[in-house]
């Protein structure tokens, strides 16, 4: 979205180290690179976000005793980095033929002082917001597979900025589709 750009690799199904095989299903790592210096507490609580939605879509019953890697490296951030990750997540699972439940995308909203809501926000536009909040889409029933909220605004806002969430994901699907048609209709 925007300018803020996320580069993703993904490696497996590969094999796993012993004490973090699990016998049902394979392992999701998901390792998120800021774009200089060492990882900290953020980026931790962004890959755990990551890992969780991925894990809700990704079949991993179907290669047991297996790891799967994300890498996600962040190569610009003007805002909304976090559905840019789950963005890139998706198209990385996506692109590497991982079978998938359902897709999914991120979706970032931030409540202007007013009240407006404003979707893909730069980092001055969330810096000056009451609240933002990013959302992960299922593409199958339009389902919040994840969300966070950074500020405070009530029901009736957060549910308002939840159905534009759902109506911009369609865009964002189409944009899946578009880019999948592109590249295998060589």
């Amino acid at each position: 979205p925007g300018d803020t750009s996320v580069l993703a690799g993904l490696y497996g199904p590969a094999e796993v180290k012993g004490s973090k095989e699990l016998p049902d299903r394979a392992t999701l790592e998901v390792l998120l690179r800021p774009k200089v210096g060492l990882p900290g507490v953020t980026e931790r609580s962004r890959e755990q976000l990551l890992r969780q939605t991925c894990e809700a879509v990704v079949l991993g019953v179907l290669h047991p005793r297996t790891a799967i890697t994300l890498v996600l490296q962040v190569l610009s951030d003007a805002g909304s980095l976090l559905s840019c990750c789950l963005n890139a997540a998706c198209m990385g699972l996506l692109d590497a033929g991982l079978p998938l439940s359902s897709l999914f995308c991120g979706v970032t909203c931030a409540l202007d002082p007013n009240g407006t809501i404003v979707l893909d926000p730069t980092t001055r536009q969330e810096q000056e917001a009451r609240a933002v909040f990013t959302f992960a889409i299922d593409s199958a029933e339009k389902k919040v597979l994840m969300a966070t909220t950074k500020g405070s605004c009530s029901v009736e806002e957060m549910q308002q900025c939840l159905a534009a969430a759902q109506r911009a994901a369609d865009t964002i699907f189409q944009f899946y589709r578009d880019s999948v048609r592109r590249r295998y209709s060589k």
